[in-house]
């Protein structure tokens, strides 16, 4: 069990307070009224996507000898649009690995990838492809 500690500091801004004593800052989207001087929590919640999916491989990688540095992952953030409520709707996500990933640890490192806690977190309506890339 692990508690983030949330406080709401006004403005549409809240401080979180990781256990270990780290501390990130969220405000609301421009068209909600917020100025987007941080991340808004659904920027969060897409940024954890991509930045598990990164994680979850480089663990399997680094097991197998693999060094991953150098990859990396863009999401994209489509909210739904009214009169939908309101919710994140899609969250497309390219990962790029290096060209040096051995070819035959492709596939391993990719369904690795496909299973991180947060994409399988994600609700069935949340529409999530990744694809990936090598080079």
């Amino acid at each position: 069990m692990l508690e983030i500690r949330v406080s709401y500091t006004g403005g549409k801004k809240c401080e979180l307070t990781h256990p270990e004593g780290a501390k990130l800052f969220t405000d609301a989207p421009r068209d909600i009224g917020g100025d987007a001087s941080a991340f808004s929590p659904t920027d969060l919640v897409a940024s954890g996507l991509a930045a598990c999916i990164l994680t979850t491989m480089a663990i399997y990688a680094e097991r197998h000898g693999i060094d991953l540095r150098g990859a990396t992952a863009t999401v994209e953030k489509h909210m739904s649009q009214p009169p939908e409520p309101r919710r994140i709707a899609r969250l497309p996500v390219v990962i790029t690995l290096p060209a040096g990933v051995p070819i035959d640890m492709r596939e391993r490192l990719e369904r690795a990838g496909d299973a991180c806690p947060v994409k399988k977190t994600l609700h069935p309506d949340t529409d999530a492809p990744v694809t990936y890339r090598y080079g």
